[in-house]
């Protein structure tokens, strides 16, 4: 079964993926999408933006068509890598983009982030929160260290996951769209982010 993810702003807007059904890649909404992209606001474009656990690769893209300097990719299942290149492909993109097939958490142990400011995002699978949340926290807590001041770092779950359990948790500005959560830690000094307003329902 095939579906379709839309970019949603920037100069790719409207410009559609499609993509193959695969039950361990859960994309995130338009709605959700939308709202990272304003809360982000200015700090997206010229910046690098690294999609992990990049599955449909779609956030990574709208982060190039909204002025990202460049994208890298993490994604180690194989159909959707070769989907991620594909598209990458199709809109022109592959002079800014890089799809690197490998576990998320072992590259984010090795990786050195660069010395500038750069927006990582992070939407494992559900499942990883119940079945491998130590791996999570692990990750979190390596790139909180690692990044650049001025970086910003997003995590996907599910409504369910308590957001407190985070790494200093304390830090953390969460906001729920629909089931899906997102929580946004910045590495200060803080960028200019958007106070886009809360959806619950």
């Amino acid at each position: 079964m095939h579906y379709q993810i839309r970019i949603i702003g920037g100069t790719l807007r409207g410009r559609k993926l499609t993509l193959v059904y695969q039950p361990h890649i859960r994309p995130l909404s338009d709605r959700a999408r939308e709202a990272l992209f304003s809360i982000l606001g200015d700090a997206v474009p010229d910046r690098p933006f690294f999609d992990l656990f990049a599955g449909s690769g779609a956030v990574g893209m709208e982060a190039l068509s909204r002025g990202g300097s460049r994208a890298v990719f993490v994604e180690r299942d194989p159909q959707a890598v070769r989907a991620i290149e594909s598209h990458l492909q199709r809109f022109s993109l592959t002079d800014r983009a890089t799809v690197i097939r490998a576990d998320a958490y072992r590259w984010a142990e090795r990786w050195l982030p660069p010395p500038e400011p750069i927006n990582v995002f992070i939407g494992p699978p559900y499942r990883e929160f119940e079945e491998n949340f130590p791996a999570i926290f692990h990750m979190l807590e390596i790139l909180q260290q690692r990044l650049a001041p001025g970086s910003v770092l997003v995590i996907q779950s599910d409504e369910r996951f308590p957001a407190e359990e985070l790494p200093d948790a304390g830090a953390w500005d969460v906001r729920q769209y629909g089931r899906t959560q997102l929580a946004v830690w910045v590495r200060g000094p803080s960028p200019e982010l958007q106070r886009e307003p809360q959806a619950t329902s």
